[in-house]
Formats: C-alpha cells, sequence, structure tokens
C-alpha cells in the first residue's frame, strides 16, 4: 500500500468544491467537497476517512491532511471505477471482503444501539445488591515495619523502641525497605497480600503492639499492628461504571441470545475439516 499522501495525476475529470464560499449553516456530512467522473465525494466520506487514519498522521496540518484525503478518495474512485467497469477477473476475495465488513459495521452498530439504551438506577442498584450486598466478612489490617538484614539488628531495634522510641522516626533512620522514608507504614492490606510468614506475624498482633523478628525473603522484619477492622464493601458510586459496564455486556448477550433464537441457523456439517479455512487456493476456484 502506498502512502495515501503521495503524489498522483488526479486532475482529470476532477472538479474540487472545497472552499468555494459555503456559508456556514449549509456545511453537513452530504456536502459535496468534489466529484470524479460524476461520483461525488462528500464531507461524510473524508470525515470518516480521517478518522480511521492511523495515529502518526492525525499530528500534520489540516490542510496537508485533507490535500492528502482528497487525493486518496479520488484515486481510489478512479481505480475502484475502472475496474468495475473493466476487469472481468476481480479476485473472489474482494467481494467476500465486501460481504465480511459489511457484518461487522452493521453489527457494530446494532451493538452500538443497545450499549447506548438507558440503563434505570434501579437496575443498577439491583446489580449492586447482587455484587456486593453479600460479600463475606473479611479482615483487613493497618501495619508498619522496618526491615533490616539480621535477626540481630531486628533484636537492637526491638530492645530501643521498648525504650520509648518512636517507631516511625526509627524505620525511616534504620529501614531499607521503601517504606522507611514514610515511617514503614505499609497502609492496609488483606489475607494473602502478604509473604506467609509477614502475614501470620502481622494478623495475629494486639493493636499496637510489635512483633518479635520476622524473618522472609526480604530480610528480617520488626512489625508494629496500627490497625484492624473488617473490609468495607465499596459504594455504588465507587463501582457504578463497573456496574453500568456489565449490565451493558449481559444486554448485549441478551440482544444476541434473542435474536438467535428467532433465526433459522443451520451449522458445519459434523466432521467438516477446519483446517481448511487456511487453504487459500480455493478462492482461485
Amino acid at each position: 500500500m502506498r502512502n495515501f499522501l503521495a503524489a498522483g495525476a488526479v486532475s482529470i475529470l476532477l472538479t474540487l468544491n472545497a472552499g468555494a464560499g459555503f456559508a456556514e449553516e449549509d456545511v453537513n456530512a452530504d456536502m459535496v467537497i468534489a466529484t470524479v467522473n460524476g461520483t461525488d465525494i462528500t464531507l461524510g466520506h473524508i470525515i470518516v476517512l480521517h478518522q480511521q487514519l492511523p495515529q502518526e498522521y492525525q499530528s500534520l496540518p489540516d490542510d496537508v491532511l485533507f490535500e492528502g484525503i482528497i487525493n486518496q478518495l479520488v484515486e481510489q474512485t478512479l481505480l475502484a471505477d475502472y475496474a468495475e467497469a473493466n476487469i472481468t477477473d476481480i479476485p473472489r476475495e474482494v467481494g467476500l471482503t465486501m460481504d465480511n465488513e459489511r457484518r461487522a459495521l452493521f453489527a457494530s452498530v446494532q451493538i452500538e444501539a443497545v450499549v447506548n439504551r438507558e440503563i434505570a438506577d434501579e437496575d443498577v442498584q439491583a446489580a449492586y445488591d447482587e455484587q456486593f450486598g453479600n460479600l463475606p466478612v473479611e479482615p483487613e489490617f493497618n501495619a508498619s515495619h522496618i526491615l533490616v538484614e539480621t535477626e540481630e539488628e531486628a533484636l537492637a531495634l526491638i530492645e530501643t523502641l521498648n525504650a520509648d522510641a518512636d517507631f516511625a522516626e526509627l524505620a525511616k533512620e534504620k529501614s531499607t525497605g521503601p517504606s522507611g522514608p514514610n515511617g514503614g507504614e505499609l497502609g492496609w492490606f488483606g489475607l494473602g497480600q502478604m509473604v506467609p510468614e509477614f502475614e501470620q506475624a502481622a494478623t495475629t498482633l494486639e493493636i499496637g503492639a510489635i512483633s518479635a523478628p520476622v524473618e522472609t525473603q526480604f530480610g528480617w522484619h520488626v512489625i508494629k499492628l496500627n490497625e484492624a477492622r473488617d473490609k468495607p464493601a465499596p459504594t455504588l458510586e465507587d463501582v457504578r461504571e463497573q456496574l453500568l459496564d456489565g449490565l451493558r455486556q449481559k444486554a448485549v448477550e441478551a440482544e444476541i441470545s434473542g435474536l438467535t433464537e428467532g433465526a433459522d441457523i443451520t451449522r458445519p456439517p459434523e466432521g467438516f475439516d477446519p483446517s481448511l479455512m487456511r487453504d487459500i487456493s480455493l478462492l482461485e476456484k
């Protein structure tokens, strides 16, 4: 495929109407911008092709893009009209591709129509209640830690903490972990989010208590449990878009299911060889 902006001899029997003094109120997608042997190229054709251009073209100046698109549409029209009128052995895949493109385009139109249907607030609420109304209670923990390389260092930290040293300040000074500059705070985490040795130690502490040295694959930890709670369910507003996406997907599935039930559909016969789809030579027969 040659570059859509490549120069070409496109002036033959071409009438170009762009910039011919149209009043703003007359501008619409059906406006004829150019004609080729009587075939109209409209502003709508140009807009659609512009939307389909690769991203690298989008930063080009509008006048360059416009001229390039006009050239492409004109040249395609010239070539397509000539091929339809003069070539009797047009490859079969051209027609088959057009069939598939038509199917895909109209299917996307119908899907968009279904997706754009208004979803009632009560349906969103029902979806929320179904997904989040009966969530099992899960504990969450908020802990801080100081990470060091050896057990001896961890024991020394515990002695310092028992002498009323500030945990956060000590973490900033001694911890080798990424949470050190933040006073060792790890925030809220649930079961299964920490390595087993750390989780076992942290989740069995009393609030405010400090652990014995805990060894993990990362080194030695001194852990302080700051808080514990039951994990709160997300609010409806937190998950509204997630719920809407799910409802839209269900609507599309229901649309397809309804159409399928009312359709006369045949499927490939049993034993049909699926590898035939790879045989390009069949298109030449």
